[in-house]
């Protein structure tokens, strides 16, 4: 199992639909709003480093609404 975490930048004025529409994709266990440098956090389960790279890179950027996202696998 590989679990990795994805900070999502928003558009402004546009986190709550973002966290909304990031909670809705399979491999999202959790998504949070969150202060800071990024908006959004996401908690990524799956079973292959590569769906890690497909949600972040393709199912997140991916919607209307989503301006950068910065992924970090954990290694424990």
């Amino acid at each position: 199992m590989v679990h990795a975490f994805v900070m999502v930048k928003t558009a402004a004025g546009r986190s709550e639909e973002m966290v909304d529409a990031t909670r809705e994709l399979a491999a999202i266990t959790e998504a949070h709003i969150v202060a800071g440098d990024y908006d959004i956090i996401a908690e990524v389960d799956t079973d292959e480093v590569y769906e890690v790279l497909h949600t972040a890179s393709s199912a997140i950027q991916g919607l209307d609404g989503i301006a950068d996202t910065k992924t970090y696998i954990s290694l424990d």
